[in-house]
């Protein structure tokens, strides 16, 4: 079963003093590009929960945010006195105020606030990695429903094609007989004489040029390859791209022999069913 790129997974943790949110967005690209919004105090842990997100999702253009809401008394930000004091003695040099306007505005300058840098709590993280699972799980599930909606539209297209091929092998020799007709009409109008079997051996060799019997075979064979490759387990969609190509390939082949409008109809038709497709591939993983 095929899978979209295109989803959306969420999931919330709730802590005791803090409230962690796990979110991931896709859509397609040819490979995996992960985008990673993390507070610098979780940095550390960046590549291994970009594992975590490769070893799931494989391809596609990523966007992953970490987001943590203090919601209890702990912080690890704490006033730099030493730098508050030294800018309210400047200032008081500068201007006259009292110790309150001071501070307000020493509060306003650089470094006047510091971090204190500690080990990420255990618990805490395997918290985090709880809801980075259970959003992958949820994002998969999104992919694997647009997957199946992708699906449902491919089976339906190559149905068309397939009726359509049915058109074009029902029309063929109609369109040869045509083609043979106008030949020998073109031969006619020239009013000169011909040895019958030479003409009768070049018409064949002509007329072989426009056989199409082999696209015929190949188109059909590519179209139940197709399906077949659609219907696998797992997701292939450089696979398909590959294939669709090739029914490409057999339909323009087709369209430069046809030589007869009414099948040339048909391979315009093809061509725009195959193009939806290609459209449709892009989102496919």
């Amino acid at each position: 079963m095929i899978q979209s790129m295109t989803g959306f997974g969420k999931h919330v943790v709730q802590l005791p003093s803090k409230k962690i949110t796990i979110e991931l967005k896709s859509l397609n690209s040819k490979n995996l590009d992960i985008n990673a919004r993390i507070p610098q105090f979780y940095r550390e842990k960046e590549l291994e929960l970009r594992k975590m997100i490769a070893d799931v999702l494989v391809r596609g253009k990523v966007d992953f945010g970490l987001y943590v809401e203090i919601t209890g008394e702990e912080t690890t930000t704490e006033v730099n006195q030493g730098v508050v004091k030294k800018y309210m003695q400047q200032l008081a040099n500068i201007t006259a105020g009292d110790d309150l306007k001071l501070l307000e505005l020493a509060l306003r300058m650089p470094d006047t606030m510091k971090t204190e840098k500690g080990d990420i709590d255990q618990t805490e993280y395997e918290a985090i990695k709880t809801a980075m699972k259970k959003a992958l799980s949820e994002i998969s599930n999104f992919r694997t429903e647009e997957g199946q909606v992708l699906e449902n539209d491919f089976v339906g297209r190559l149905k068309n094609l397939n009726q359509l091929l049915e058109d074009v092998k029902a029309m063929d020799p109609e369109r040869l007989d045509t083609v043979r007709e106008r030949l020998e009409k073109a031969v006619t109008d020239l009013k000169v004489e011909l040895d019958e079997n030479r003409f009768e051996q070049e018409l064949i060799y002509y007329l072989e040029k426009y056989d199409i019997t082999e696209e015929k075979v190949r188109l059909a064979n590519h179209l139940d390859y197709f399906e077949t490759t659609l219907k696998s387990e797992d997701s292939n969609g450089k696979k398909l791209g590959f294939i669709a190509q090739e029914i490409g390939r057999e339909i323009n082949t087709i369209g430069s022999k046809a030589n007869y409008a009414p099948m040339q109809q048909l391979v315009v038709q093809m061509k725009d069913e195959l193009e939806k497709i290609k459209e449709q591939m892009l989102n496919v993983l």
